[in-house]
């Protein structure tokens, strides 16, 4: 196996124009046609080359700034476990790179297209970190136009061929469904984000594989916008229907709504897990400090942000690794889960 490294001049060749031209291409520099421009970045595609950190350093280009665009209201944001951890397993390799996190709030993909285009010909950041995928997302050609450095957080099928990383949702989803089946409930819930996202797809495909390969006879799924009131909402409508016509377990796609979950149920005075089970995702401290202690599929979350980051840094370097899965979410039972009573599940159990 050849382990000569590709360089500029490679790049330049393949492209058919000087190593200049493509000095002005990375660097956003007038003096060529768009037409040019692309051909280089396919060049550079092609031959798996990006600029080297230095490098770039030397022509002005910011490397010492990763940019984070999140589409959350900002006080949604302040209350997910999930970005605070993520964001500081970022920082803790930021810091190691003496780079700063330039983190912005959007309100919707097309946004963050605008603004990622901005902070690149601003010279502002020396790549992205992009999350939040989408079927057929717009940010995909917009960052390979630009020839822009990034790491996908997602699976393949979302993030077009972009360098991604990602975890087994559909992996996951199915063992917590198989957890519950084998536990003995055949009337199962998932309180789920929204449909748009492309993880949340995947899951609410796997959640409905799982029910039926299990053989369960009620199966629920419900889109929310992953807050605690839009959990509790969804918990409410599920739980106030008769005893056998409501699910006896419920899985949830974040800790702040398995929370809310779990008030919800004392409000209507069900105990938990002896009435309903509940099982969060993603296993933050808020699953530690309730009563009962919540059961959750569990991740090292901040170890997903660090190694996002150094997946960018080898992207923006050209040493990098290249695409790779992070460690499946796995079970982490506590007290919130249970066999249901045999009043519950009548002849089902």
């Amino acid at each position: 196996m050849s382990t000569t490294r590709v360089t500029i001049k490679d790049v330049a060749a393949r492209a058919g124009v000087s190593k200049g031209a493509v000095s002005l291409a990375f660097n956003h520099k007038p003096g060529l046609s768009d037409a040019t421009r692309e051909r280089i970045f396919e060049a550079a595609r092609e031959l798996g080359w990006a600029p080297n950190l230095t490098a770039r350093s030397l022509a002005g280009a910011r490397v010492d700034v990763v940019g984070l665009a999140v589409c959350r209201p900002a006080r949604l944001l302040g209350l997910e476990p999930f970005y605070m951890e993520f964001i500081s397993g970022v920082e803790s390799v930021l810091i190691e790179h003496s780079c700063a996190l330039l983190l912005r709030l959007v309100r919707s993909a097309e946004e963050e297209v605008g603004l990622q285009e901005s902070w690149w010909k601003a010279r502002q950041v020396g790549g992205s970190i992009l999350v939040d995928f989408r079927a057929d997302d717009p940010r995909i050609a917009v960052v390979r136009r630009l020839g822009l450095p990034v790491v996908a957080v997602g699976h393949p099928s979302l993030t077009g061929g972009l360098t991604s990383v990602w975890t087994d949702d559909a992996g996951a989803i199915a063992d917590a469904v198989r957890y519950l089946a084998a536990l003995g409930h055949r009337r199962i819930a998932r309180v789920g984000g929204s449909g748009m996202l492309g993880h949340t797809a995947m899951r609410a495909v796997a959640f409905d594989a799982a029910a039926r390969e299990s053989g369960l006879t009620g199966v629920w799924q419900l889109a929310t916008d992953h807050s605690g009131e839009a959990g509790a909402r969804a918990t409410r409508s599920l739980l106030t229907g008769a005893p056998a016509e409501r699910p006896t377990a419920i899985v949830y796609d974040n800790d702040i709504m398995a929370v809310a979950g779990l008030s919800v149920a004392a409000e209507l005075g069900l105990a938990v897990p002896a009435d309903v089970s509940l099982l969060a995702w993603d296993d933050s401290q808020l699953c530690r400090i309730t009563h009962p202690t919540l059961s959750a599929m569990s991740h090292d979350v901040h170890g997903f942000g660090a190694d996002a980051a150094r997946t960018l840094f080898g992207v923006i370097t050209g040493d990098g690794s290249g695409s790779h899965p992070v460690p499946t979410p796995v079970l982490t039972p506590r007290g919130s889960t249970a066999p249901p009573g045999p009043d519950r599940e009548g002849s089902g159990v």
